[in-house]
């Protein structure tokens, strides 16, 4: 069937104004998906829109839609009246705005379009280099259940269909200069019955073997990274905060291994309910160095190293975020690592990982040790993302992102004393791309480590069967 035959039998099937019945289940839970990973201040383009139902039920600050069917964008005016909702008709093998979109969603679309390639690169032309695209497409292992259901009447019959696997779509993505950062399987029972409908897809679905029989697949994709050194290396600034809890003799040396890096970086320490002269030191090293480097001081007023960092965050000025911490176990001058693979646009959100080079003997204790993969382990399943290490200190992120995180804090609480998970799941949630950065993990040379394993250990637990409920099992 040719583009012009295709879009015939779309318009027709809009002039019906037909109700979805019993398939508006299925159609919900892809909305409902979506949602999750738009925000209040994104803004939001639908290629291949049809009667505008996805857009009116997702978070966005501008809405905007397009399909290649008249009668649908009609159907879709009329319908949404009122609902601040912009819909054009235009073909997606010829997107002609000039204004970039944060999000864009591709659903149920190309599997009718004659070269996938061609929509991709249209769709790069209105991305900024932090867009984030989600395609979403059958299983192919579904085609003889489809048609049948075709045959029978329970589905509208549609037009022969492109069927693809996740390799064929990511390999098109990447052709078409998009980075592919996760794949996701969902909804593997697409009727509604009361408990059964729960059981299968929020629950088994998950989990392996049910996961392969999934009948929606997801593509995430941002555009490739930018591959001109030049172009990145002095474009930020950056704020690296270092938490200080009975750190004193890690001072000075923090400042005089930082190496200076980017367009200009300022330092954040931020002392907390230290026995020792940490804080007599900190505001000693600022005035020591105030004529070589940008340094802040502050007293938290609460504890823990989340709220450490939090008030570093407020008044920190810089584009990039970073956390040192003030043990030095991860080293100084590896932060210029991270600085590049945030600044190149490799990743959105980078994650430091202990676990890939060997570590100092006395490093991390055998039983952290094992936590720790455990934690890898679950986290890589709970956010379908790889992770070696969740637990390292250093994280980094765009200041820009982070405000949008604390915007989204409503979601999940105040949960995680020590920050990390707060971050990760924020991360997450803003549907950023996750990108670790190993390091060699160092050995203390002062003072002694502020965690427990058994105490905080449990702590993570709680926080990992948290996560389960606010970002897996959704």
């Amino acid at each position: 069937m040719n583009t012009e035959s295709k879009k015939t039998y779309f318009d027709t099937l809009a002039k019906k104004r037909g109700k979805r019945g019993i398939s508006a289940y299925y159609w919900n839970e892809i909305s409902t998906y979506c949602n999750y990973f738009s925000h209040e201040d994104s803004s939001v383009l639908e290629i291949g829109c049809g009667n505008g139902d996805l857009l009116a039920k997702i978070a966005g600050s501008k809405k905007v839609g397009i399909d290649f069917s008249e009668e649908y964008i009609n159907w879709a005016k009329e319908k949404q009246s009122g609902k601040n909702i912009d819909f054009h008709v235009m073909d997606a093998n010829n997107i002609t705005f000039t204004e970039k979109f944060d999000l864009i969603i591709i659903s149920n679309l190309i599997g009718f379009v004659d070269d996938i390639e061609n929509v991709f690169e249209q769709v790069k032309k209105v991305c900024h280099p932090n867009t984030k695209v989600i395609v979403q497409y059958y299983n192919s292992l579904w085609e003889p259940l489809i048609s049948f259901a075709e045959l029978c009447g329970l589905k509208k019959k549609t037009p022969l269909q492109n069927w693809l696997n996740s390799r064929d779509i990511n390999n098109l993505l990447y052709v078409s200069g998009f980075d592919v950062y996760r794949n996701t399987k969902r909804l593997i029972f697409p009727f509604y019955i009361p408990i059964l409908s729960i059981i299968f897809n929020r629950y088994l679905a998950k989990f392996p073997i049910f996961r392969f029989f999934s009948l929606n697949l997801y593509s995430f994709a941002k555009p490739l990274p930018e591959s001109n050194e030049a172009a990145y290396k002095e474009k930020y600034s950056t704020t690296v905060v270092i938490p200080a809890r009975n750190e004193s003799g890690n001072i000075e040396n923090a400042i005089l291994r930082l190496p200076k890096f980017g367009k200009h970086v300022e330092i954040i320490f931020i002392e907390g309910n230290s026995t020792d002269d940490t804080w007599t030191k900190i505001q000693e090293i600022q005035k020591k160095y105030a004529g070589t480097h940008d340094i802040k001081i502050g007293q938290q007023k609460g504890k823990g190293k989340a709220d450490a960092v939090r008030e570093g965050y407020k008044i920190a000025t810089g584009d990039i975020l970073m956390i040192l911490d003030a043990d030095l176990t991860v080293p100084p001058e590896d932060i210029p690592k991270f600085y590049d693979a945030i600044a190149s646009g490799k990743g959105d959100f980078i994650n430091g990982t202990r676990l890939v080079y060997p570590m100092d003997k006395e490093a991390m204790r055998f039983l952290n040790y094992l936590g720790n993969h455990f934690f890898s382990w679950a986290f890589t399943w709970l956010l379908e993302q790889r992770f070696k290490d969740t637990l390292c200190g250093t994280k980094v992120m765009f200041r820009t992102d982070y405000i949008k995180l604390t915007k989204n804090r409503k979601y999940f609480g105040e949960f995680d004393p020590f920050g990390d998970f707060d971050l990760l799941f924020g991360a997450h949630k803003l549907n950023l791309k996750i990108v670790e950065v190993p390091i060699r993990y160092r050995e203390r040379t002062y003072g002694e480590t502020n965690i427990s394993r058994f105490k905080h250990g449990v702590i993570l637990l709680r926080m990992c069967a948290f996560a389960s409920r606010k970002c897996k099992f959704i």
